[in-house]
C-alpha cells in the first residue's frame, strides 16, 4: 500500500497503515508532534503504536531542532545480522545447549561482564577505533560520567524486554545468526539527563505535551546533546558488533567440523538521529521504531519471539523520508499481555523454538505483537524482502 494522508496541526501525517487501526492516544501522540513549529514532515509506520515520549513507529523530520523523547531513551537501539555457511542439515535434534552456550558468553538482563571485553579478543570484530571512542567518553555529560566502569562492562551485553539473540533459518534452509539490542544503560542515562534539560527550556514551556521539548541548533544544549547522542549510537553499534562476534565464536565451537564462514554483517539503528536532506533543506531526521530504507540499504525486520523477521532492501520513498518500519510493533502493552496470557499460551505460542518459556517472557508472547507478515505487506513501496528467516533459537532477558 502507499499511505495514507491524515490531517495534522501543521503538516499532514503520512501513514503506511489504516489509520482506523491506530490506538486513540497514539493518534493523539502524532497530531501533538505534527503540531510542533520545527516540524517538517512526519511518517508513520506500519508497526506503529503508543510509545512514551513519542510514538513508537514515527520518523519525525525537523528543521534547526530534535526532540530528544523522539529518540527515546535506549538511543541507538537496533539489529544485526550475518548469513551463515551452515544449514538445517548441521543442526542437532536437541538446541537446548546452543542456547545454554549462548547465554553463558552474553550476558542476559541486567547482567554484565565481570570484566569488559578485550575487542582484539574476538576473531570477527574490527579492533580499531576503539581507543578514540572511549577517550571520547570524556567528554559526555558529567552527570553520567561516573558511569563509565558500567559502560565498559555492559559493552556486549543484550538487556532485557524486547532484546534478544537468535539462531534462524531462511526458506531456503541457510542459518543466520541475528540480534537485537542498543546502548544499555549509559544510553538510558544519558537520555534520561537531556530529556531533562529539555523540558527545562524557555522555549518549551508553551507545549502542549513538554515531553516533545526540543533543542534548537546553534545552542549550547543542542551542541550538548548532539555530542552525547552520537557517542550514545556508536556505542549501541559496537555493543551489536561486540555482541555479534562473541555469537559467532559460539557458533565456530558448537559446529568446529563445519568449519563456519560468515558473511558481511548486516547492522541498522531503529531509534536514532541522522542528518539528512529532503526538498532542497538539511533537516534532522529522528527515527523511532523505524529503519532507514534508503535506495539499496539493507535492513533487519523482526517479528516476534515466536513468528519470523526479514532482510529487506530499501527501495528509497522519499514520502516516508526512505524508512521503513522497525518490527512487527506491539498491539498491547506489557500489563496487558500479561493479564490476557499464560505461560501455557507462550508454551504453544512458541512451539519448535527454543527459548525461556516461563511467566518472565509471557508479555514478549506473539500474541502481544501485530502480524509480521501483515506489517510487511503495508510496506511494500518501502523495501523489497531478500530473505524470510524463522528463529529456531530465542534467547531473552
Amino acid at each position: 500500500m502507499s499511505y495514507t494522508e491524515v490531517p495534522g496541526a501543521r503538516v499532514p501525517i503520512r501513514m503506511w497503515t489504516d489509520p482506523a487501526t491506530v490506538e486513540g492516544e497514539a493518534l493523539q501522540q502524532l497530531r501533538n508532534i505534527s503540531g510542533l513549529p520545527w516540524l517538517h514532515g512526519l511518517a508513520v509506520m506500519p508497526d506503529v503504536h503508543l510509545g512514551k515520549g513519542a510514538t513508537v513507529g514515527s520518523v519525525i523530520a525537523m528543521k534547526d531542532a530534535v526532540c530528544p523523547a523522539a529518540v527515546g531513551v535506549d538511543i541507538g537501539c537496533g539489529m544485526s545480522a550475518v548469513k551463515t555457511s551452515l544449514t538445517a542439515r548441521d543442526l542437532p535434534d536437541d538446541l537446548g545447549r546452543l542456547r545454554s552456550r549462548i547465554e553463558q558468553l552474553i550476558p542476559v538482563g541486567r547482567g554484565l561482564h565481570t570484566d569488559p571485553v578485550d575487542p582484539r579478543s574476538l576473531r570477527d570484530l574490527t579492533a580499531t577505533g576503539w581507543e578514540d571512542f572511549w577517550g571520547r567518553f570524556d567528554q559526555v555529560a558529567p552527570e553520567v560520567k561516573w558511569r563509565r566502569e558500567r559502560a565498559m562492562q555492559q559493552m556486549g551485553t543484550l538487556g532485557a524486554g524486547n532484546h534478544f539473540v537468535e539462531f534462524c533459518l531462511d526458506t531456503t534452509d541457510s542459518v543466520w545468526l541475528m540480534l537485537h539490542s542498543g546502548s544499555r544503560n549509559i544510553g538510558k542515562e544519558l537520555a534520561d539527563h537531556h530529556m531533562g534539560v529539555a523540558r527545562s527550556l524557555s522555549h518549551n514551556q508553551g507545549l502542549v505535551d513538554r515531553d516533545l521539548a526540543v533543542f534548537l541548533a546553534k545552542t549550547p544544549e543542542m551542541d550538548a546533546y548532539r555530542q552525547d547522542l552520537f557517542w550514545a549510537q556508536e556505542y549501541a553499534k559496537r555493543n551489536r558488533a561486540v555482541m555479534m562476534a562473541l555469537f559467532q565464536d559460539v557458533v565456530r565451537g558448537e559446529f568446529p567440523r563445519a568449519e563456519v564462514a560468515f558473511d558481511q554483517v548486516i547492522s541498522c539503528h531503529h531509534n536514532y538521529v541522522s542528518e539528512e536532506r529532503y526538498d532542497g533543506v538539511d533537516l534532522l531526521v529522528t527515527r523511532k521504531g523505524a529503519i532507514r530504507a534508503g535506495s539499496g540499504d539493507l535492513g533487519i525486520i523482526p517479528g516476534s519471539m515466536g513468528t519470523g523477521s526479514y532482510i529487506v532492501r530499501g527501495l528509497g520513498n522519499a514520502d516516508s523520508f526512505n524508512s521503513a518500519s522497525h518490527g512487527a510493533g506491539r498491539k498491547m502493552s506489557r500489563t496487558a499481555a500479561k493479564r490476557k496470557f499464560t505461560v501455557k499460551d507462550l508454551e504453544e505460542q512458541t512451539r519448535g523454538v527454543e527459548c525461556r518459556k516461563d511467566s518472565g517472557v509471557v508479555d514478549e508472547i506473539p500474541g502481544a505483537y501485530k502480524s509480521i507478515d501483515k506489517v510487511m505487506a503495508q510496506q511494500q513501496d518501502l523495501v523489497a524482502v531478500v530473505a524470510k528467516l524463522k528463529q529456531v533459537v530465542c534467547v531473552k532477558g
